[in-house]
Order: structure tokens, then sequence, then C-alpha cells
């Protein structure tokens, strides 16, 4: 029953008691302290308390009409009106105190059926509602009063005009409560109104610039830069206007759908920009998946196994991280853009016509960086066009690896100007031209290439150098050495699976064709097992487990070169052979990270290699180094001169006139020593005792000695092959 409903009965109350201040009485569910709750059925034994609120109500708002203002949730004030069966034993001293027995008159069984039944039907829920709002309650609806036997009859026709709260909830399905935490965020809110405010406009800046720094990211380090930041891109503009005019539903799902596409789209660019600091070039999304496991052994190698697995915990990490931040903050900048449409709606045309504008101008903050952007369709066209070349990329090289010049010349037709010649052709790791000549670098390893020249001279030897463009940059060493002995340009992964695949003819092949030379291969860097070397025409392969090495790792590399070349020395060279040999080797002091550097050991004192544990401990660690680009270039040039003096030391020790030396560099070492652009230049030099091995390229017009000139030609790495082959007696015959 509402107070609106009771004050449209006060013409039909008779008196109202004048012993109960209407203002003054305690709530049912809330006894003031102090108060006594006592049960009295004497006093009403057959009233129910459904029927003696009614009168009760009307009586105490005639005598208090002053009350009825501060009422203004009738609703909730009659909840205490289906409390039935505790209405008794609530009842406070000042509401049981009526002298005159007036129960006996308010027993009317009509009317006692309909609200009795109401009230013993929504008894658990009203007590839920009392228990949870007792201060909405209003202390004038329990006022007895006996002295009104209208209000009495007149209590049904109050329930069917204006139905009790309780009663109509019954019939009502209840409204879900909210979850949780929305109600802990709500109630936050309430109370700290400011710092809410600050953290949605923090939040929603932070979602509009993980947004943008996604959509423009460079994908070369050196490329990162404010200005590269500041601009438009239009795919944020089509995408707003895309979220603005869809309903709520479709809205959430394109916004997630393009969050995590613009979060797969951020992994790959941050994968770019690894891949172009370390192999000069971006990501293969085809052909590179394959190099994660190379670099996790290179990690393990250099940061130990719980080092890389920390990595690699933390690698994925990041990526799980990137693409729950876009997505969130694709949706967040969705939603808010559909709860301010009219804003929204406006700010996207201006930006539309600012765009549109500064495109048509040509607006640039600088020579390459258009304000209006266009970078991640680009980005995703280039990637698109990738795979195509990719995989068309397949079918054409298969091809180009059938035809070769020299698959069909006979053996007495090959080399023929080197037979009998002890041949060596050795790879020092990352040897680059930047080693030359990069100011940092240049003059420690110049000088030691000119001591060693010296050397060679001394010991009758002579040296020309030239330049080669290696197919690779920074890592994937094997694509250097396959494409230096194949004569092919071996620049991915694809390329090597299917050369490797196939019976091309290496230089150690023509040479083992030939049948005048044994082929070995010296090669510590090999650990596990190395099926190419059938294709490369190695008869024996001495790897990291066969040459006999008991000393500690260097990073990466598993022993020092100078052990190296002493235990092929020990276990090859020094034995007796019916031909001649021809040696493959492949160097690895030299491979990043460039710390700890091996030093060189008097050569009687090298034994099995127990000798570098010192040395090793006392040597730098990859933590000192690996992040300073200063440091790292440094420690590279040390390891270079590291490299050539211990290749050199042997040569003059152990080499005589019929000795033949190949040695060249497979890449440039990464960005951050050869410099951001660097060529993918390498030193390559030949040197002999015989004056005649020289003297058949002298037609190359290289440089005498072990340093070539800045103007000494350069060739592509794979050109190296048949110039050779042609410039030592090899017919062609395709």
């Amino acid at each position: 029953m509402s107070f609106n409903t009771s004050s449209r009965q006060l013409s039909k109350t008779d008196e109202a008691p004048e012993d109960v201040p209407s203002q003054e009485v305690t709530p049912l569910d809330a006894p003031a302290p102090g108060d006594t709750v006592q049960t009295s059925e004497a006093e009403t034994p057959e009233v129910s308390a459904a029927e003696a609120k009614a009168p009760e109500t009307e009586a105490a708002e005639a005598k208090a009409p002053e009350a009825e203002a501060p009422e203004a949730k009738a609703p909730e004030a009659e909840a205490p009106e289906a409390k039935a069966p505790e209405a008794p034993e609530t009842e406070t001293p000042e509401a049981t105190t009526d002298p005159e027995p007036k129960a006996p008159e308010a027993k009317d069984p009509e009317p006692e059926t309909p609200e009795a039944e109401a009230s013993q039907t929504e008894t658990s829920q009203t007590e839920a509602s009392e228990t949870e709002t007792p201060e909405t309650e209003s202390p004038e609806a329990e006022a007895p009063d006996a002295d009104a036997p209208e209000g009495e009859v007149e209590a049904p026709e109050q329930a069917a005009a204006a139905p009790d709260p309780a009663v109509s909830d019954a019939d009502t399905p209840t409204a879900p409560r909210p979850r949780r935490w929305r109600r802990v965020w709500g109630g936050w809110r309430e109370k700290y109104p400011v710092a809410a405010r600050v953290l949605a406009w923090t939040t929603t800046a932070v979602a509009l610039a993980v947004v943008v720094v996604a959509l423009l990211m460079p994908t070369q380090a050196d490329k990162v830069r404010l200005a590269a930041f500041v601009r438009l891109p239009v795919e944020a503009i089509f995408g707003a206007a895309l979220l603005i005019v869809l309903p709520r539903k479709p809205r959430i799902a394109v916004a997630a759908f393009a969050g995590l596409g613009l979060g797969a789209l951020t992994v790959v660019n941050f994968l770019d920009i690894g891949f172009n600091e370390y192999l000069g070039r971006g990501f293969n999304v085809v052909l590179d998946w394959s190099l994660f496991s190379d670099a996790q052994g290179y990690l393990q190698d250099t940061f130990g196994k719980g080092g890389a697995l920390g990595i690699a915990a933390l690698a994925v990490t990041l990526v799980i991280a990137v693409l729950a931040l876009t997505t969130l903050s694709v949706i967040r900048l969705g939603n808010l853009a559909a709860r301010h449409t009219e804003t929204a709606t406006r700010t996207t045309l201006v930006l539309a016509i600012a765009w549109v504008t500064c495109a048509a101008l040509g607006v640039q903050y600088a020579a390459g960086i258009p304000i209006a952007s266009e970078h991640t369709m680009q980005a995703l066209q280039f990637k698109a066009e990738q795979v195509q070349r990719t995989l068309q990329d397949e079918a054409e090289f298969a091809k180009i690896a059938k035809k070769d010049n020299f698959a069909n010349t006979p053996p007495d037709q090959l080399l023929t100007g080197l037979r009998g010649k002890d041949m060596m052709i050795t790879f020092i790791e990352s040897y680059g031209r930047s080693a030359i000549e990069d100011p940092v670098m240049a003059p420690g390893v110049d000088a030691t290439l000119t001591a060693e020249n010296k050397k060679l001279t001394d010991a009758g030897f002579a040296a020309k150098s030239g330049w080669l463009t290696s197919a690779t940059y920074g890592g994937s060493s094997w694509l250097g050495h396959s494409t230096f002995m194949s004569g092919l340009w071996i620049s991915n992964q694809q390329r090597y699976r299917t050369v490797t695949a196939g019976e091309r003819l290496t230089l150690p092949g023509a040479f083992k064709k030939t049948g005048a030379w044994d082929t070995v291969g010296v090669m510590p860097g090999v650990q596990k097992a190395w099926p190419e070397q059938n294709f490369y025409g190695i008869d024996k392969l001495y790897d990291s487990h066969k040459l006999g090495y008991k000393g500690p790792k260097f990073s990466w590399s598993t022993m020092p070169d100078q052990y190296a070349l002493t235990a092929f020395e020990r276990l090859v060279h020094s034995k007796k052979h019916d031909k001649p040999l021809m040696s493959t080797i492949i160097l690895t002091s030299s491979h990043q990270p460039w710390a700890p550097i091996p030093e060189l050991v008097p050569q009687d004192q090298v034994g099995d290699g127990s000798i570098y544990n010192a040395i090793e401990k006392a040597g730098k660690k990859p933590a000192d180094i690996i992040t300073d680009s200063t440091k790292s270039k440094q420690e590279y040039g040390k390891s270079i001169q590291y490299s050539v003096s211990s290749l050199i030391n042997y040569l003059v020790k152990y080499g005589n006139k019929n000795t033949v030396l190949i040695f060249l560099g497979d890449h440039q070492p990464i960005a951050r020593v050869s410099g951001n652009h660097a060529s993918r230049d390498v030193p390559v030099s030949i040197v002999a005792k015989d004056p005649k091995v020289l003297d058949k390229i002298a037609a190359w017009n290289w440089a005498d000695g072990l340093q070539p000139k800045q103007d000494t030609p350069v060739w592509k790495m794979n050109a190296f092959r048949d110039r050779f082959l042609t410039a030592y007696g090899s017919t062609p015959a395709p």
C-alpha cells in the first residue's frame, strides 16, 4: 500500500491514535538500541498483520501528514506490508501499547484472504528486500490503528487499485544482478568520480596510441623516429567510419577481428625489424619459420639452456600481450565512437578531408615521410606479393638449377691447371667488407692483414684479393657456402633445400669428379647429422664430435680456430695420401656474439684444448657487449684478427710449394656491427707459392696481398665457381 493511496483514504478514517507519534516509530526490521522485541499474540490473537497494517498506516498518515514529504520512494515503503508472519514479532513497544482492544473488531474474513495470501507468497522475497534496504522503510506504515473499521474493508480495494510491489514482483521476472566486477567498478566510480574519469581518459589515450603505433610502425630500426608516428593513417579513418555505422554485435566482432589482425601485423613488423637487423632483409612469412630452431640453438649456446628458455618464454608472452592489447584497443575505440556517434562522425570526416588534401599535395614531414600514410596497406601488399614471388620462385629456381655449364665436362678436362696441388677452401665466419673499411674495426684488422701478408711473403707465398657479394647477410652462413661452391644464387632456405636435394656440381665435387683428389671437410660448427655432405662431394667429414676437442665452448663456437686447424693437421693433412687433398674448412671463432674470444697459444701447447679453459673464463661475457654497438664492433674486429692470424700461421707452418689456399668471408656481420645499409661484400683471397697459380687469374684484376682495394672489382658470389673452373683449365660442357 502506498502513502498516496492512504492519503486518499483519510476522509474515511474516524480517528487516529493519539499515543503513537508517527515520526518516532522504529522500523520493524531494525529496532532501535535498547528496545525489546516481543511477540504479543494475546493482543491480536486472530488478526493478520497485513489487515492490521492497512488501517494503522492510514491513521498514522492522518495524524502526521507532514511525514509524507520525505517518503519519496513509495514502493519501498510498502514492502513491510508483505511481511505478514513477522509483523507481530517485530513490533516495537510503541506500536503495541494501544490500551483499547480493537483487534477483535478488525477481524474480517473477507478482506483478510487476499492480503494474507499475498503476504504468505512473498514472505521470503520481502525479507531479503528489507534486509538489504532497511533505511527505506517508513516507520509511519507500522503504526497500529484499531479504530478504523472502514479501512479494513477498503484494504482489498486499495490493493487492487495500487498493487503491492511484493506481489507484482512475483509476477514479473527479476532482472539479473550485475556481475561482481561491474558492481565493484560501479561503486568505485561513484566513490572516486575524478579518478575514474582520469583512468577512462588515460585508457582511451593508450588505446589510441597502441592503434596508431601499430599502423605506422616501420620495419627497420633506423627508421623508427617520432615523425613516423605523427601521420594520418588512412586505415584508421576507414576503420572508424565502418565501426560507427555497425550495430553493437557486428561492431564488436569486426573490431575484435581487426584488432587481432593488427596485432599479428605488429608481430610481423617486429620480426621484420629483427631480421633486417641481423640478416639484412625482412621476415619471409613462407620460408623463415624454420630459422627459429636455429635461433633457439644460438641462444642456448650463447646464454645457456635456462637463458634460452627464459628468452623464448618472454617472446611468447610478448606476442600474446601484443595480440590482446591491439584487440582490446580497437574494441574500446569502436565502442567509444558508437557512444559518441555525432562527434566521431565529424572527427572522421575532418580527418578524411585532411588526409585527401595532404595526399593530393604531397605534404611531407621529411623526405620519404608523407603525412598521409598508407603504411599498413603497403605492408600488406608487400607481404602478399612476397608470398606470391616465393611460391613462383620455387618452380623457376628448379629450372635454373638444372642448367650447369660444367655438368657434362669429362673428368680429364676439369681443373687441369691445379693437378697435384693441395687445395684448401676456408670460410672465415662473418668476415665482411666492414672489417676492412669501418673506422672502428679497420685499424686493427688492416694492421693484422698487413702483418700476416708479410709473414706470407717471408715464407715464399703470394696472394691476390678481391670482393664477392654474398647471397646472405648477418647470418645463415650455409647460404653463402652453397652460393660460393654451387655457382647458384642461394638466397633463401627454399632454394637451399632445392639445390642440396639435386646433383649440382660443386667446387669440392668438381675436384672429386676428376679422381685426382681426396675430399675432406673440417666443420667444427656441424653438431648434428649433415646430409649435405654428399651434395658437396665430401668423402670424409670431421665435425665437432670428431676433432677430439676437450676444452670449453666459446659461446656459439664449439672450439677455437687454432685448435680446429691443428686437429686438421694431426688427423688429416699430416697423414700420407696417394692423392692430393681438397679440404673444405669452416672456421667459427668470429661467429657472433664475439665474447669470449680465444687467444693464440704456442702451437706445441694446443693439445686437446684444455688450455683454453682459463682463457674462456677470463674472457668477456656476451651480456657485456651484446647491447653496445661500439663494444660489439671492437670485439668483432678482434675475432677477425684472431681467425686470420690462426689461418696464416697454419699455412706458414704447414704449407708447401703445392699448397693453394682460397679463403673468404661467408657474409657481413649484423647491422649493429657493419652499419645500416652496409653492402653485402666480403673479401676473398687466393694464396699460393707457385706463381703460375696466381698468373692464371691475372685478368681478374684483383689486388696484390690479403687486402682488396676499394676499387677492386666486385663479383656476385655465385659467379666465382664458373670463373674459377674456367681459369684453371676446365672446359664447359652444358
